[in-house]
């Protein structure tokens, strides 16, 4: 009888959460050099979560229902019939959809192997990271209804002009061949929801979702995530816009982003990229800006353009297609987000 070998199984890593770390690490490091502000500080952070509190109870409990339902299979349709209305439908669908930029991955994977065409992906693509039920409701406590309904309204647009620009070109060397040989099918980042969601995601939509057990817990398990995914960006915002008001000069930002004219939006798309961390963070960050003389045409690009370019929503694209066409998904989000900071400059 031959004798067995036990082996241990693999120690499990503890895994930092980069967000909770810089939440922890930033009072100790003012603690450091201005311990006057350090509760200051935070009494601002927490007073502005509660503030938004409702609105993130409301987006949390909106998108458990959709993902409980299986309302998400409503997508699909999106992929159906005529490639001017998928255009059309994808843009919209993209626009209000709840998924986050990584989760769309293995479905837009799976439409993109059985043909639908680039057009009416890259509409979705495009629109998709800019809003969801969540950030209009946050975007709208924090910024405004109007801001949120223009961003709405923009991040459709851009949907739009991306889908029959591809269409325009779908012939030419840019766009044929679009993909990579292997997509990636999964996503590694902290913003997408895990669990029993993708099950519910591959039935049937059930709108009296409480009668069936496993909708019950991707209601639970949507609603739980969605809420520490929320609370701890919202709250990291929260901190960051008090220092930024407390320690970057008014004067500076009004000089540099503020006035009228194209310069301002066209700067704000350009500086939307690299100080982006994610399209909820980013709604307290403007509100600071603006604050200190931001323009309105440049906090709308710099939205747009730093919520299609944010390492998320950018690395969903760069996983399944090929660098030209990556750029052309970039180039198109950067003149998409400049017409749209032109756009609200004139009505806001």
């Amino acid at each position: 009888m031959a004798d067995t070998v036990q082996t241990q199984p693999p120690a499990k890593r503890w895994k930092i959460d980069k967000a909770w770390a810089v939440i922890v690490l930033i009072p100790i490091v003012l603690a450091l050099f201005d311990p006057a502000e350090v509760w200051p500080m935070i009494t601002f952070a927490l007073t502005a979560l509660g503030h938004t509190a409702p609105f993130i109870l409301f987006a949390i409990l909106a998108v458990a229902l959709l993902k409980a339902t299986g309302a998400e299979n409503l997508l699909a349709r999106a992929f159906e019939g005529r490639e001017t209305r998928m255009i059309v439908i994808a843009a919209l669908v993209g626009g209000l959809s709840p998924f986050c930029s990584c989760e769309v991955i293995p479905f837009i994977a799976a439409m993109l192997a059985v043909g639908a065409p680039l057009s009416a992906v890259m509409a979705f693509w495009l629109s998709s990271p800019l809003m969801d039920p969540a950030m209009f409701a946050i975007t709208a406590g924090t910024l405004g209804t109007g801001f949120a309904t223009a961003k709405l309204v923009a991040a459709v647009s851009i949907g739009l002009l991306g889908g029959f620009t591809v269409r325009a070109f779908a012939k030419t060397a840019l766009f044929v061949d679009p993909l990579k040989n292997a997509p990636v099918q999964s996503c590694g980042s902290s913003s997408c929801c895990s669990g029993s969601g993708a099950d519910v995601y591959s039935g049937q939509v059930n709108w009296r979702f409480w009668t069936e057990a496993h909708r019950r817990d991707a209601f639970r398990e949507a609603a739980l995530e969605n809420l520490f995914f929320l609370g701890k960006w919202l709250l990291l915002a929260y901190m960051i816009e008090a220092l930024m008001l407390r320690y970057i000069p008014a004067d500076m930002v009004a000089q540099v982003l503020g006035g009228a004219g194209l310069w301002p939006i066209i700067l704000g798309a350009i500086v939307g990229a690299p100080a982006y961390l994610n399209g909820y963070a980013a709604v307290p960050m403007v509100d600071a800006l603006l604050a200190q003389g931001m323009s309105n045409g440049a906090a709308m690009s710099f939205v747009i353009a730093g919520g299609v370019s944010c390492i998320p929503a950018a690395v969903a694209v760069w996983a399944l297609v090929k660098p030209r066409v990556f750029a052309a998904y970039l180039g198109i989000a950067v003149v998409g987000a400049v017409v749209a900071g032109v756009g609200w400059s004139l009505i806001a």
